[in-house]
C-alpha cells in the first residue's frame, strides 16, 4: 500500500552515480556493491549528502535496466572509477510513499501506476526510487520508506 500520491515540482540536485546498463535479473547484485563505491568515493573527496541513496531508470525495459544509482551531494563529484557526476533533474513530477521491504516495490509501483492513470496523468519514461530509510536503518523490513517518483509530461 502506497501514501496517497501528491503532485510537485522537483528541484535539480547534482548527485554521484553509477550508471547500469544490465538485466533486470542483475540489478540486486550490483546495487548494493555500487551504493558502497558511491559513497566511499564521496566521502574521500569529502563532499556533502544532499538526500537518500536513490535508483534513476532511465528507460523501462522489462528485460534491461537502464538506470543510474546514487546519492544526491551538495558539490559536484569528480569522477573517480565508475563513479561520475549526474543529477536529479528538476520537473513536475507525481510522487508517493511505499513502506516496506524492497520485494514489496513491484506492486507499489503497479498501484502507483494505477492511481496515474485513473487521473489520467501521462508520465515520462523515466522514474526514480529514493531509499529514505532502508536495511542500513535496521533489519525490520516493516520500517523501510522508499519514496516513488513519476516526471509528468
Amino acid at each position: 500500500m502506497i501514501d496517497t500520491p501528491q503532485i510537485s515540482t522537483t528541484t535539480e540536485h547534482p548527485t554521484a552515480v553509477i550508471r547500469f546498463n544490465i538485466p533486470r535479473s542483475e540489478i540486486q547484485s550490483v546495487m548494493g556493491p555500487a551504493i558502497k563505491e558511491v559513497m566511499s568515493v564521496v566521502r574521500t573527496q569529502r563532499i556533502g549528502l544532499a538526500g537518500p541513496v536513490f535508483a534513476y531508470h532511465h528507460r523501462m525495459d522489462p528485460a534491461l535496466f537502464d538506470f543510474e544509482v546514487g546519492v544526491p551531494v551538495t558539490t559536484a563529484v569528480r569522477g573517480e572509477g565508475r563513479v561520475v557526476p549526474s543529477r536529479l533533474p528538476a520537473l513536475r513530477a507525481a510522487r508517493t510513499i511505499y513502506r516496506g521491504p524492497h520485494e514489496g516495490l513491484g506492486a507499489a509501483w503497479t498501484e502507483f501506476n494505477a492511481w496515474l492513470e485513473a487521473e489520467k496523468l501521462q508520465t515520462r519514461g523515466e522514474l526514480w526510487e529514493c531509499y529514505a530509510r532502508g536495511p542500513e536503518s535496521g533489519s525490520d523490513s516493516a520500517t523501510w520508506v522508499t519514496e516513488l517518483v513519476r516526471p509528468l509530461r
